[in-house]
């Protein structure tokens, strides 16, 4: 299994980990890596050799969010293509999300934006201490749309509203305590924490966990084909708004948004 985008590796035991592989940008979401990972989950997911998959982002940063390049094109795209594209994200997540196989997060460094709806669609997510998280949307006058179903889901409304609009960069602690992650961990107890969630799948029936996690969901929020539809107008319409040209004008550019308290 090659991709241009990730690195996925499959053991003996049929355990399959998978890392973004972009360090360079950070594992900043582009096209190519939303349609790796839709292809990836999407044949993992049926291959009854899998048992569980671990998912974690190589170089210093678990995922910066959307890909600059793949945002500067939106800037400039009529709005049919920024909803196609908002879609390819929406369908990445909904596929990870669905995929009939336990999905473990790694995650380190920081998980920003989409990095942290990835956080939010894993089964369960480990980070390391001193990992950084935020929802840094509002900073260019966008939202969290597309990542805003899985999101709402694992933190619930509460949680969600203390760090949903505001680009406020947290913790791991905070983290833990709205749910994205399930607990902290040292660097160097990464591996064994990762393993004591990995190992009991070994000895389980597949299928059962499968037709476990697809229960688990349907009794949760719904996170529909109408849901995320939505979503993907939600950012459409905010995308074609002016806050959003001057945010991300200023962004490209290195200027201080309007909106942004000037330095003491």
């Amino acid at each position: 299994m090659t991709y241009e985008t990730l690195d996925v590796n499959i053991d003996a035991r049929g355990v399959a980990y998978v890392a973004l592989n972009r360090p360079e940008k950070r594992n900043a979401m582009s096209a190519q890596l939303m349609d790796d990972l839709v292809d990836m989950a999407t044949t993992i997911g049926t291959d009854d050799a899998i048992r569980a998959v671990v998912l974690s982002g190589k170089g210093n940063v678990f995922c910066a969010g959307g890909d600059l390049g793949w945002m500067k094109d939106q800037i400039t795209a009529d709005r049919a293509t920024r909803m196609a594209e908002s879609g390819r994200l929406a369908h990445m997540l909904y596929t990870l999300n669905t995929m009939p196989k336990p999905l473990i997060g790694r995650i380190h460094g920081a998980a920003l934006g989409g990095g942290v709806g990835l956080a939010c669609v894993c089964d369960v997510a480990l980070a390391e201490t001193g990992t950084k998280f935020g929802f840094t949307e509002t900073r260019l006058g966008l939202i969290p749309a597309t990542i805003g179903p899985y999101v709402i889901a694992r933190m619930g409304e509460g949680f969600a509203r203390r760090v949903f609009m505001s680009s406020r960069i947290f913790d791991t602690s905070e983290a833990e305590t709205f749910g994205i992650i399930a607990k902290h961990v040292a660097a160097d107890a990464m591996d064994a924490a990762v393993e004591a969630e990995v190992e009991p799948y070994l000895f389980v029936a597949p299928k059962a966990v499968a037709a476990a996690k697809a229960y688990a969901r349907s009794l949760g929020p719904v996170i529909d084909i109408e849901t995320i539809n939505a979503s993907v107008e939600r950012l459409a319409d905010i995308w074609e708004g002016e806050e959003a040209t001057h945010g991300l004008d200023t962004f490209l550019n290195k200027t201080p948004a309007r909106w942004a308290k000037p330095a003491d």
